[in-house]
């Protein structure tokens, strides 16, 4: 649980002694009790802090939260103990925040880990088969997999035939075909046959271990974006610090009284301090997180939320991102025209129902909404990357893919060729020929030349089809019925109805059309990205060519933005500027790596969120203006006469109030409306 993590246990005691302490204060309870409560508050909250702020002087620098701590200490020493309190509590929460990230980023990086199991099968030289540790598998070494079981080890087909769902590696959405020769990888999910695999490589060489190596390297190495006011942090703690001690020292030097130097040097603290400049910058970016997650978008940090603002390119994965990760039957091409789509559509469907394959279930799913009634089939049979065959409605129905499936190796020595060849050569083979005979041999050479004619024009359409629906981006399956093909079923992954709308959006919005990244083949990337409205496609990337694909596009001086779902994403989205996930399909890792999560798997919430966040950015550039007047007004009066510590405090407070209002208008439904009216010009 994260909230077993340290920081997080001491922020929410800070956080309830704060809220016991203003509820007493409100109910004009007794000084001395909520003063207690914001004081033990002070020590709950303050001392993590506190401490990095010490170990960070010790290393000779001035950081933000040391200073906090002295605001906070000397808010306390003049009688502010609320504005202190406050200060502590909004830190104090803004570390558990971080350290909960943190914590959860690796959780879910060890339990990748897990993908790859932790036992293999080795194929021993006299033919007999031993468990091992999947650790202890070495390059040469050969592997069984069974159906169901997951690839330990990267390596190469040496035996078998199967399909293997890649998914969390590639992010094609449907299983691919392994025979002799192909390439699997760890953590990759066999299908329904068996495959002889020799490894090609150590645990610690996979492609798996390198996208956990990648996350983890990209979480610590990517530079932490400062909110506005830390990028001037070290400056300005270290002038507040040297004015605030030169205040005190000076004049006690000139011989001025101890009590009166310390109040105007503590009168100067207060009015300095960052209390209006950080109620400047967090409460719109809260305030804007807070109505994001009204609308199914939960944004992880302000950083986060301020960083999507910036975004100059935004780039999309493919595969469920901005398609819907699930294959549906796009096409059916009727090769056989005595029979109807209809009937073609619940034959196959009544042949694929006892299937688990994807391609299965999309032509299922195509005759339910079809309204068709799905029959039971008879003597199915699953061939490991090839198809099925069953019989269903009286018939032999095959379907699979069009370089495998082997009756259609066996077409033309099938059906009415079979039955006209062998006529004709008994004709042939009997008596000498008369007229009636010769007729009759005639007739049947003319019937074998039909059929052969046929099965001829049926494969040419066949090939014709096929190559157009591939070409299109689809996978292509053939369908044969007792022998003959009759149709070829087109299968794709549908595009998202908002895709196109929301890549338009985000064009007005960068002044860049987006990239698309993905694992999937480039001919259907390419199809799909043009339906997009995208034409930048960068297709066949592993983990590791999302990566530097990022980098790519931000060494040219851009931020950017990666939207993705899958394992095969962490990476990316890790050291992308800012990572936004898909929270419906999206994996444990993706969630966690990425920066923004959207619920509702709603793309066009990603134009909708950079503008809210430049809405934000321009709230915050106008309350640091006002903090910054008031808060120059105040020290001015302090240094130049004698600022009464009355109206310090009032003007401290006065300015505090102003920029904490302002930033909350952010709140309201108005705002997430506007954002996406900004966003759609």
């Amino acid at each position: 649980m994260a909230w077993k993590l340290p920081e997080a246990r001491w922020a929410a005691i800070a956080t309830a002694l704060f809220a016991m302490g203003l509820a007493v204060r409100l109910a004009a309870g007794p000084r001395p009790l909520y003063c207690a409560f914001f004081l033990t508050c002070y020590l709950a909250g303050g001392w993590e802090p506190g401490l990095a702020g010490l170990r960070a002087l010790r290393a000779r620098t001035l950081d933000v939260d040391l200073l906090m701590v002295a605001a906070a200490v000397g808010a306390a020493a003049v009688g502010q103990v609320l504005d202190g309190a406050l200060l502590i509590v909004i830190f104090a929460t803004s570390g558990a925040l971080e350290a909960i990230a943190t914590h959860r980023t690796a959780q879910a990086v060890r339990g990748l880990l897990d993908l790859a199991p932790e036992r293999a099968v080795l194929a021993l030289a006299d033919g007999t088969e031993s468990v091992v540790d999947a650790a202890s598998l070495r390059a040469g070494d050969v592997i069984v997999l069974r159906p169901g079981e997951r690839v330990a080890a990267d390596g190469q087909v040496l035996a078998g035939a199967s399909e293997v769902d890649q998914a969390s590696i590639t992010g094609e959405p449907l299983p691919a075909a392994k025979h002799p020769g192909d390439e699997v990888f760890a953590g990759t999910l066999n299908g329904t046959g068996t495959l002889t695999v020799e490894v090609t490589g150590t645990a610690a060489d996979t492609v798996l271990a390198r996208i956990v190596a990648m996350v983890q390297e990209a979480s610590a190495t990517k530079a932490r974006t400062q909110l506005l006011i830390e990028k001037v942090e070290q400056r300005y703690s270290l002038g507040m610090v040297t004015a605030t001690t030169a205040l005190f020292a000076l004049p006690l030097l000139l011989g001025q009284a101890f009590q009166p130097t310390l109040l105007r040097a503590m009168t100067f603290m207060i009015v300095a301090s960052p209390c209006a400049v950080v109620l400047a910058t967090m409460p719109p970016l809260l305030a804007a997180m807070a109505n994001a997650s009204r609308h199914g978008v939960l944004v992880k940090s302000a950083v986060a939320l301020e960083e999507a603002g910036l975004a100059g390119v935004v780039a999309f994965d493919k595969t469920g991102t901005l398609t819907e990760g699930m294959p549906r039957l796009t096409e059916i091409r009727v090769l056989d025209h005595t029979r109807g789509r209809h009937e073609l559509l619940a034959l196959a469907a009544a042949a694929e129902n006892p299937s688990e394959h994807p391609l299965a279930r999309a032509i299922v799913a195509a005759a339910r909404e079809a309204g068709l009634p799905v029959a039971q089939a008879a003597e199915f049979t699953a061939l490991p990357g090839r198809g099925i065959t069953a019989v269903a409605g009286g018939h032999r129905v095959e379907i699979g893919s069009p370089a495998q499936l082997p009756g259609l190796a066996e077409v033309a020595s099938t059906g009415p060729v079979t039955a006209a060849s062998t006529r004709s050569a008994s004709l042939a083979a009997g008596a000498p020929p008369s007229g009636t005979a010769l007729s009759e041999v005639s007739t049947a050479l003319s019937e074998v030349s039909t059929a052969l004619s046929e099965v001829s024009t049926a494969l040419s359409e066949l090939d014709s089809a096929v190559a157009e629906l591939e070409e299109g981006g689809q996978t292509a399956a053939v369908m044969l019925v007792d022998g003959l093909p009759v149709a070829v079923l087109g299968i794709a992954d549908r595009i998202r109805p908002d895709a196109a709308a929301s890549v338009a959006r985000i064009t007005r919005l960068t002044g860049t059309v987006p990239v698309l990244l993905t694992g999937d083949n480039e001919r259907a990337a390419t199809r799909l990205a043009a339906q997009a409205g995208i034409t930048d496609v960068r297709a066949g990337l592993l983990p590791s060519g999302k990566v530097i694909a990022v980098g790519d596009l931000a060494a040219s001086g851009r931020k950017v933005l990666l939207a993705g779902d899958g394992v095969n994403d962490a990476p990316a989205l890790a050291a992308a500027s800012t990572g936004v996930a898909m929270g419906r399909a999206g994996c444990d890792l993706a969630l966690d790596a990425a920066d923004i999560v959207i619920m509702r798997d709603d793309l066009s919430a990603i134009p909708t969120i950079i503008a809210l966040s430049r809405r934000a950015r321009a709230v915050i550039a106008a309350n640091l203006v006002i903090a910054g007047v008031i808060i120059a007004g105040l020290v001015s009066w302090d240094l130049a006469g004698h600022l009464p510590l009355p109206f310090g405090v009032l003007g401290h407070e006065g300015s505090t109030v102003i920029v904490g209002l302002n930033g909350l208008r952010l709140l309201r439904r108005g705002a997430w409306e506007r954002a996406v009216t900004r966003s759609a010009r």
